[in-house]
This record gives structure tokens, C-alpha cells and sequence, in this order.
């Protein structure tokens, strides 16, 4: 007895069946075309028109990036040079973010050692004892 199959007849991976849409008669009857390889004037026309819109939105994209990183840059840091869409912009970035969460972790392990030389200070100079 075969397997019953709920849904499509297809297992996973695998294509599904193909549509007969012509018989074996239309077939012969007609005789097969080629794909052009080559394009019309108008196709290249097209497809130069739609590269340069590509190309102008990749200007602007660069040009309003470089703007809002040098807005937020602060004007001391030195200028380097690096191709666009490099890693190392992003890497320069990513090592924005990291310099940053350095200085909060040395403000706040500076404002906790500061803390702890003035308890002891007081704690000295009253003469009282934690326990």
C-alpha cells in the first residue's frame, strides 16, 4: 500500500512536478527560438540610465555619511585617509564605540576609588571602627 501524502506531492528539496503546456505535435510544428545575446539600443540606453542613478545615489550616500561622522567627530582627532566602504571605516567605527565605553569605565572606577581613599580618610580622622 502506498504512503498517503497530505498537501503538496513533493518532499523537501525537491522541485515539483512540471506542467505539460505544449503537446509533442506543437513541438515539431514550431520551430525553437535562440535568446538574443546581444541588446537593443533602447536596453543599453535603459541600462545606462539606471547604472548612473546607482552611481549618483552611491555619491550622495557617501557624501551625507561623511557629513554626519564629521559632525559627530570631535575637530582634535587626527584625519585619515581610507577607501570608502573599507573595513577599515567600519572598524574605525566600532573603535569610536569602544574608546568611548573605556572612558566610562575608567570614570567610574576612578570615582570609586576616590570614594574608598575618602571613607578611609574619614574613618581615620573620627577614630571609629567598622566593627
Amino acid at each position: 500500500m502506498a504512503k498517503r501524502v497530505r498537501g503538496s506531492s513533493t518532499r523537501p528539496g525537491q522541485r515539483a512536478r512540471r506542467q505539460r503546456a505544449t503537446t509533442q505535435r506543437e513541438r515539431i510544428d514550431s520551430p525553437p527560438t535562440k535568446p538574443s545575446t546581444t541588446l537593443t539600443p533602447a536596453e543599453e540606453a535603459r541600462a545606462a540610465e539606471l547604472e548612473a542613478q546607482i552611481v549618483a545615489s552611491e555619491r550622495e550616500a557617501e557624501v551625507a555619511a561623511g557629513r554626519a561622522r564629521e559632525g559627530s567627530r570631535r575637530p582634535a582627532e587626527p584625519e585619515t585617509r581610507v577607501k570608502p566602504g573599507s573595513i577599515a571605516i567600519r572598524a574605525q567605527e566600532e573603535y569610536a564605540y569602544v574608546s568611548r565605553d573605556v572612558r566610562r569605565l575608567v570614570i567610574i572606577g576612578g570615582s570609586l576609588i576616590a570614594l574608598l581613599i575618602g571613607l578611609w580618610v574619614v574613618i581615620q580622622a573620627t577614630g571609629a571602627t567598622p566593627f
